[in-house]
């Protein structure tokens, strides 16, 4: 059984931020989301943690192994460095939605994301090391088959960027509805998921959905580890496999 931590990253006031005292440039706000996003995903990072974006101004984060510690000093981190400061909420559960349901809940609890006197909430709890395990992080590793033939050498950039984000949005939409996984773009044609316990014909169902869906192909590497980091390399691995074999589907634990 999977184990999930999930951190919930939300910059506090964002949206009143952007607009005070008048609108901010696009450009900078850009620039502010992107480096923000690239530090928190090297901070994450050197604890053997993913960050991954969904709308910048919120960011999820599979977290196992980064105590509550560890996250006050990322926050300072980033309070040090930037003019907002960020809210972390984290929580932990069987199935990697199930987390982030629990992490996003108690930062609601806490205040919205627009009111000015909620700062740099740190709520919830960690996997204790004593439940840890080497098995409590699922990491899918997807990829779409012969992208750059199909797509990238075919069409121009904006009629691939759709045809890749249509594969993405079902493929997401799709784990999170049957499988209860969260599922991230990551650049490219990749999209990384972190999953409950799935096995082989769970990952075979996706991608005939997502073929059937949008007709977008898809192969998968699968990883299982007691971080994030560890999971993923494998599933990267496994990937490679499915790429030597040809086939669409590859779990190594």
């Amino acid at each position: 059984m999977t184990n999930t931590q999930v951190t919930h990253i939300q910059i506090d006031n964002y949206g009143p931020w952007t607009v005070t005292p008048e609108p901010r440039r696009e450009v900078d706000l850009q620039t502010l989301q992107s480096r923000l996003f690239a530090d928190l995903s090297q901070l994450f990072g050197n604890r053997d943690a993913y960050v991954f974006f969904t709308r910048f101004d919120n960011m999820i984060a599979v977290s196992n192994g980064v105590d509550l510690d560890d996250h006050a000093l990322i926050q300072e981190s980033v309070a040090n460095r930037y003019p907002v400061t960020m809210s972390l909420s984290v929580a932990t559960g069987t199935t990697p939605a199930e987390a982030l349901g629990t992490a996003t809940e108690q930062l609601q609890a806490a205040g919205s994301a627009q009111d000015e006197h909620r700062r740099e909430i740190l709520k919830g709890r960690v996997v204790d090391e004593e439940f840890r395990t080497d098995e409590d992080v699922q990491i899918a590793h997807f990829d779409v088959n012969d992208a750059t033939e199909k797509y990238t050498d075919q069409l121009n950039e904006f009629d691939t960027f759709i045809e890749i984000e249509q594969g993405y949005a079902e493929l997401m939409r799709h784990m999170r509805r049957a499988h209860d996984s969260l599922a991230f773009f990551v650049g490219g044609d990749n999209v990384i998921a972190t999953c409950p316990e799935l096995d082989e014909a769970d990952y075979r169902e996706a991608i005939d959905h997502v073929q059937e869906t949008v007709g977008v192909e898809l192969k998968v590497g699968v990883g299982r580890g007691a971080v994030a980091a560890d999971a993923g390399i494998t599933a990267k691995h496994a990937l490679e496999e499915c790429r030597a074999t040809g086939d669409d589907v590859t779990i190594e634990f």
